[in-house]
């Protein structure tokens, strides 16, 4: 969990400044068009905060960052299709390394060991922190959204949100394609009764 810092409005994590001063801490607050975050998933999204604390890492240009992103969304239900109210309150932790030595800037630098899953590699000394709220409010959003665990969904025949109204369409629909074993089914009932 990122301690209460006192924090200092300013929107980039800026290498230098840590190197020359020490430790520093920054947050902002953004308004970020819901087409920058490219997930179906959100349907709206409010102000993001971020509040970080930026240190030297325990290696050569190697930078810790612990912090907190704040926002509240609509997420849209993937059974029942509707928006849903949401609020994040979430703590990161992200170590930044400089890019290795021989990879273009479009290249991926290969994991290879699971303490590597939250590092971010820089070719720039000075990380935005807007970037950076988009990227957490990424990785917050699940999967699999769900208004409530106990959502009906859609009816699949009808398309009624089955949350909301109970449609006419019959409980059990039957697949055509499925009519053969249904004739072998009336054949052995037959033969039991003789």
């Amino acid at each position: 969990m990122c301690p209460p810092y006192r924090y200092a409005m300013r929107t980039n994590i800026e290498f230098d400044q840590i190197d020359e001063q020490g430790p520093q801490d920054y947050a902002a607050a953004f308004e970020v068009p819901l087409a920058d975050f490219l997930r179906e998933e959100l349907a709206g999204v409010g102000p993001v905060t971020v509040e970080v604390h930026a240190e030297q890492g325990g290696s050569e240009g190697e930078y810790s960052v612990e912090g907190r992103v704040r926002f509240t969304a609509d997420y849209t239900c993937s059974r029942c299709v509707e928006p849903y109210p949401i609020a994040n309150d979430s703590t990161f932790h992200v170590l930044f390394r400089p890019r290795p030595a021989g990879l273009g800037e479009m290249e991926e630098v290969e994991i290879t060991h699971e303490g590597e899953l939250d590092v971010e590699f820089y070719s720039e000394r000075s990380i935005p922190l807007r970037d950076l709220a988009i990227e957490q409010v990424q990785l917050s959003i699940p999967m699999k959204p769900l208004c409530e665990d106990k959502c009906l969904g859609l009816c699949t025949t009808c398309g009624a949100n089955r949350n909301r109204e109970q449609c006419a369409c019959g409980e059990s629909v039957v697949d055509d394609r499925w009519g053969a074993l249904q004739d072998i089914r009336v054949q052995l009932a037959k033969k039991k009764d003789i």
